[in-house]
């Protein structure tokens, strides 16, 4: 029994060896034993009651799920600072808790293209575009960029329809869809041809300005009203059910989760 029991340690110890090595996206994460995915520290438990509205709202059987994929998340990733000294452990559990927010319902997905998250302290300039940015996502470098104040702002007003984190990281994920990889392809067909469908219709009422509900900057392209969309369906979920149901019955089969559902009111 003390022979095996070595061997069993020996091998665990070899998979995490492997693991950080090669960099958890190089690996389908939702596949790692639960015994290896551990806990979230006490501490990170506090951040989450006290700045995440969709933590705080899910309902209690669903909170387990949701605390082992931010901790996966949250170590697949490689966070670096800029303009600061460091990503303190709070900034990298509240980042994930919005990206595993976005993919809940998405259970193998962790936006594995996308393995480094710059955070500035605030708007930067970049070089990409000569401009001052809040947040971007760079696909070539597989890269997202978070300025932090604005992230900060967007989670503690959770019904405004205003999220950085939310609106980057579904450029995030809307790209992964689309890059070839163990992540491709992971949207429903039918219910994208639906979204499609509908999203067109809205952005041409924005230019026509005959819209109320969802901002001018949706029109801009498909990418922007993604992001936009997106924000609504988590942090207006009902008002955006009631604008236009097919549209967000489409987003809740692409996504695969539904707030109106999923959380207490």
């Amino acid at each position: 029994m003390e022979i095996i029991g070595f061997l069993i340690v020996l091998v665990v110890w070899a998979f995490v060896q492997i693991i950080k090595s090669n960099g958890f996206s190089r690996f389908n994460t939702w596949n790692i034993p639960f015994f290896l995915s551990g806990q979230l520290k006490p501490a990170h438990l506090d951040s989450l009651n006290k700045y995440s509205d969709f933590y705080r709202r899910l309902k209690p059987k669903y909170k387990r799920e949701f605390e082992k994929r931010v901790l996966l998340f949250m170590n697949s990733k490689t966070f670096i600072p800029r303009q600061m000294s460091h990503v303190t452990d709070e900034m990298k559990v509240l980042i994930s808790s919005v990206a595993i927010q976005l993919t809940f319902g998405l259970q193998r997905i962790y936006l594995a293209h996308f393995n480094k998250i710059l955070v500035y302290p605030s708007k930067y300039y970049s070089t990409i575009n000569n401009q001052y940015h809040k947040g971007e996502v760079n696909p070539r470098f597989g890269i997202i960029v978070l300025s932090w104040d604005a992230f900060v702002s967007g989670m503690s007003k959770p019904t405004d329809g205003l999220s950085l984190g939310l609106h980057e990281l579904a450029h995030a994920l809307h790209l992964e869809n689309r890059i070839k990889n163990e992540e491709y392809g992971f949207f429903n067909y039918e219910a994208w041809k639906v979204y499609v469908h509908e999203s067109n219709k809205e952005r041409i009422t924005i230019e026509l300005g005959t819209n109320t509900f969802f901002r001018n900057y949706a029109a801009v392209d498909e990418y922007e009203f993604f992001a936009v969309v997106i924000e609504l369906f988590f942090e207006q979920s009902k008002a955006l059910y009631d604008y236009n149901k097919a549209l967000y019955e489409a987003l809740t089969i692409l996504l695969q989760q539904n707030p109106l559902t999923i959380l207490r009111s």
